[in-house]
C-alpha cells in the first residue's frame, strides 16, 4: 500500500472498487492509468495528503478492484463514463457532495468524462498527459502510431490482445514501462510497484480488462467526446494539464491548446518527463498541483 494511507473495499456502481485514504481537508481524488494501478501515486499521494483528504481508488479493472468481463451484449462496461459513474458512487459511498479530481494516462480520461457528466460534483480537474480521445486519434500521423501502438493493439477483438500479451504479461509490461520514460529503463519504478504492475498483467481478468479499456477508447469514448463536442459541451471547473516534455501529447502539436477547446479556464505546465511524470518527476507534479487545489 501507499504509506500512510489504508485501504478498504467500496461498493458502487454495481461492482467493489478497492480504495486507498489518508489525510484531511477538501476531498482530492487520484485516477491512474495503464498499465497501473493505485501504486503509480506512491511517490506524491503523501505529500497531497498533508493538506487534502487524499482518496486513491484502483479503477475498475485495475489493481484489487472488481474486474467485469465486457461482454459482447454490454459493450459500455470500461467506457470512462461508467468509469466516471464508479467514482461518483465513491463520492455518494463517502458522503462527499464535491472534490478535486487529478487523473493520469487512461485515468484522466475518466476524470474529464466526469467533469463533462457530472459537473457538480467536481471542485478542479488535474489532467496529466493526455490530451482529449477525439484530439489524439486526429493527430496521428506516423511516428505518433509507432509511439501509440498500444492504441491500435489493444482495441483489436477478444481474445487476440490478451493471448499475446498473456505468453510474456511481465516481459510486455517491463517493455512498455521502459520504452514510455525519458530515460528507457525501469529506474522510475519502485520493485514494489513494479511487480504490482507484472502481477496485475499476468492475471486473465485484469488483463482482459486493460484491453477492453482500449477497446473503449477507440469506440464508445471517441463517439461520447465528438458527440459533446457537436453539442458545444465544455468543462466548466478550472483545470490545470501538465504534461511530459517527451511524453504523448508533446507529440500532438499544441497539446494546451486542445484542452483550452474543451475548458472555459486552462492553466499549463510542462517537465523534464516522459509519460509517468509522477515516478520520473514526482516533486515538480506536486509543485504544480498542491497550489493548484490549494487555492
Amino acid at each position: 500500500m501507499i504509506a500512510g494511507f489504508t485501504q478498504s473495499r467500496i461498493a458502487t456502481n454495481g461492482i467493489e472498487l478497492s480504495v486507498h485514504q489518508a489525510g484531511q481537508g477538501h476531498p482530492l481524488i487520484l485516477l491512474h492509468g495503464y498499465p497501473q494501478n493505485h501504486r503509480c501515486w506512491e511517490r506524491v499521494a503523501p505529500a497531497f495528503a498533508r493538506d487534502f483528504h487524499v482518496i486513491v481508488p484502483d479503477l475498475r479493472g485495475y489493481g484489487d478492484s472488481d474486474a467485469p468481463t465486457d461482454r459482447s451484449d454490454a459493450p459500455q462496461t470500461y467506457a470512462k463514463r461508467e468509469m466516471a459513474a464508479d467514482i461518483v458512487g465513491i463520492l455518494d459511498a463517502l458522503g462527499i457532495e464535491r472534490a478535486h479530481i487529478l487523473g493520469h494516462d487512461r485515468g484522466a480520461r475518466v476524470a474529464y468524462r466526469l467533469a463533462l457528466d457530472h459537473p457538480e460534483r467536481l471542485r478542479k480537474l488535474g489532467i496529466i498527459e493526455i490530451v482529449p480521445t477525439g484530439d489524439f486519434w486526429a493527430s496521428w500521423n506516423a511516428e505518433l502510431a509507432m509511439k501509440a501502438y498500444h492504441w491500435t493493439f489493444l482495441a483489436q477483438p477478444h481474445p487476440m490482445p490478451e493471448t499475446l500479451i498473456a505468453a510474456d504479461p511481465a516481459g510486455y509490461i517491463d517493455h512498455t514501462l521502459r520504452s514510455w520514460t525519458l530515460a528507457r529503463d525501469l529506474g522510475a519504478f519502485s520493485p514494489d510497484a513494479l511487480q504490482s504492475y507484472r502481477d496485475q498483467a499476468g492475471d486473465p481478468a485484469h488483463l482482459h480488462a486493460m484491453c477492453a479499456d482500449y477497446r473503449a477508447g477507440a469506440s464508445i469514448d471517441r463517439a461520447l467526446d465528438e458527440a459533446d463536442r457537436a453539442s458545444g459541451r465544455r468543462i466548466t471547473a478550472p483545470l490545470h494539464f501538465l504534461y511530459g516534455d517527451h511524453g504523448f501529447p508533446a507529440q500532438t502539436g499544441d497539446p494546451a491548446a486542445l484542452w483550452s477547446a474543451w475548458a472555459a479556464t486552462v492553466t499549463t505546465s510542462s517537465v523534464n518527463s516522459g509519460h509517468f511524470a509522477m515516478e520520473e518527476a514526482p516533486e515538480e507534479v506536486i509543485a504544480a498541483y498542491q497550489p493548484f487545489f490549494r487555492e
